[in-house]
């Protein structure tokens, strides 16, 4: 009986280390850089917030460069441990992409797991990361690279934009192997990843982008989130048609602008050396070579290594020209191997010359054109390089004009014409001292005036012509159909028709008996007779 105590006791142990050994879950061993927000027996391990083990100890390496975190999984979870399983510390991060991690300031730091293929292998030694991902590898969409040559205003979480709307991020920005450019892994959401094509052009929008070329002065400001954290834009060029979509995995070169990108094409298989008489100044490396306005190639170089004549003093110019710019005819034409057609169209009087693309920056570009009453020249040969006739244009051609015309300035009788222009001054100063008398008298003549008009015997006159208009008002009324004149006037004119007719009658009476003045007129023999008398 007294062995009965120890082999229960041994029992039950046994069946506690076998519940146990039966509960616990797979092992593994996750390495950092540094052990801060995790803690040992407290820091839980979770996957899309759902808890799926803990941190059974904390310990440094034995290089003490990092530390090995030991994580207990629960039984169930051993799935997770698959090649490309992913492990980082959610703790509160703040960057100009946003602010993360804001519940851990009420529950504690935890450990975030990304799981791998559950297709793959079994693994249990993992490499943490110090930042965490952008986008979870089981969120469908497509995964990209993108190679550019130095990193710029790019970081982790940048967006991705197609035709102004975020399509994106920037995942992961890395070095490549040899340290000569930088990769980013991008990330394309699902819905957005049918507008991407295998022929799609990548180039960082963010920053304001100042620039002066031949075309002036160009200012790009991109949306206030590319501003701050950067931004990449992707889309087709003009004149292509939508290639393939892409596919996960592919890799795509990031411009560094807008502009690169649609040069990307740009396939060069002509050069020509150019020598200019004139100073090149203001022309520079990829400057645009352009036919009438129609660009169709770009400056290679510029430099006198490209002759080796020593005792050359025109400026050699080496240029590159893409056939398929130059139209379909013209393109075929160009790249038979019997071509003729640049020798042909010198002989027309093709010629290359430099002219101002804007006045403010002072740039250059290479302009060929026809001139047909150019001095017949033929094509050549200079270093290996086939050469294109050249002539003065731009501002040397204007210099030439300007010295043609002070040439006839200079034979013109300047020294008479500026005696007759100091002649013509000094009448004009002798104009206007006499206008500045006339404008005093002028002065004077108004100032009589108005002390004219403030004299009080003045400021009387208008009541005294009141006056008068009222008496003549009178007269004229007197004058009028009811006045008395108008009726003494009539009587008048009665009084003198009668006269009139008396006088009249007078001179019929004279007329016909001239005597009656001495004799009398002799009665007409029917006398009036008298009335009687009054008695």
């Amino acid at each position: 009986m007294v062995w009965v105590v120890p082999l229960v006791a041994l029992v039950v142990g046994g069946w506690l280390l076998y519940k146990n050994f039966a509960s616990s879950g797979p092992h593994a061993e996750v390495r950092f850089d540094t052990a801060e927000g995790i803690d040992a027996g407290t820091t839980a391990v979770r996957c899309r917030s759902v808890k799926v083990g803990v941190v059974k100890s904390v310990t440094l390496d034995k290089d003490i460069e990092s530390v090995v975190v030991d994580i207990e999984f629960e039984h169930d979870s051993e799935r997770f441990l698959r090649e490309g399983t992913r492990f980082w510390v959610v703790r509160p991060r703040f960057s100009l992409t946003g602010f993360s991690g804001a519940d851990t300031l009420i529950k504690g730091s935890y450990i975030e797991l990304d799981p791998g293929a559950l297709d793959g292998p079994r693994k249990s030694v993992f490499r943490g990361l110090e930042t965490p991902p952008t986008t979870n590898s089981n969120v469908p969409g497509l995964r990209l690279n993108l190679a550019a040559e130095t990193a710029g205003s790019l970081m982790v979480g940048s967006p991705i934009y197609f035709r102004g709307v975020q399509v994106g991020r920037i995942e992961e920005r890395n070095l490549d192997g040899e340290g000569r450019g930088v990769t980013y892994n991008a990330f394309i959401d699902e819905n957005f990843s049918h507008l991407l094509r295998k022929n799609s052009r990548f180039w960082v929008s963010s920053g304001i982008d100042i620039s002066a070329d031949v075309n002036g002065f160009k200012v790009r400001t991109p949306s206030l989130q590319s501003l701050i954290a950067g931004g990449v834009s992707f889309g087709l060029m003009d004149g292509h048609e939508a290639g393939a979509p892409a596919e996960d995995g592919q890799t795509f070169t990031l411009h560094r602008d807008m502009e690169a990108a649609s040069l990307a094409d740009f396939n060069p298989t002509l050069t020509f050396l150019l020598l200019f008489e004139q100073s090149v100044r203001g022309l520079t490396e990829n400057a645009p070579v352009e036919f009438r306005g129609l660009k169709i190639g770009r400056v290679r170089e510029i430099s006198f290594d490209l002759i080796n004549e020593l005792d050359e003093k025109r400026i050699p110019v080496l240029i590159e020209i893409d056939p398929s710019l130059m139209g379909a005819h013209a393109g075929r034409e160009v790249v038979k191997e019997d071509s003729r057609f640049f020798e042909q169209q010198v002989n027309r009087g093709l010629r290359a010359s430099l002219k101002s693309a804007s006045l403010i920056t002072g740039a250059l570009y290479v302009d060929l054109d026809l001139y047909p009453d150019a001095f017949p020249e033929s094509m050549g040969e200079v270093a290996g390089q086939l050469t294109l006739p050249t002539v003065s244009a731009g501002f040397a051609q204007l210099e030439a004009k300007l010295t043609a015309i002070l040439d006839k300035l200079e034979g013109m009788p300047v020294n008479e014409t500026l005696d007759g222009i100091t002649k013509a001054a000094d009448e004009a100063r002798l104009v206007l001292t006499e206008s500045k008398s006339v404008l005093g008298e002028l002065e004077a003549s108004a100032a009589a005036a108005r002390t004219a008009l403030e004299n009080p015997e003045l400021t009387e006159l208008p009541g005294e012509l009141r006056t008068t208009l009222e008496e003549l008002q009178k007269s004229v009324a007197s004058v009028g159909p009811e006045g008395p004149v108008q009726g003494d006037l009539l009587r008048t004119l009665d009084e003198l028709r009668a006269s009139l007719r008396a006088m009249k009658s007078l001179t019929t009476t004279i007329d016909e008996k001239p005597n009656s003045l001495l004799f009398g007129r002799k009665s007409s023999g029917n006398p009036v007779p008298r009335a009687a008398e009054k008695r």
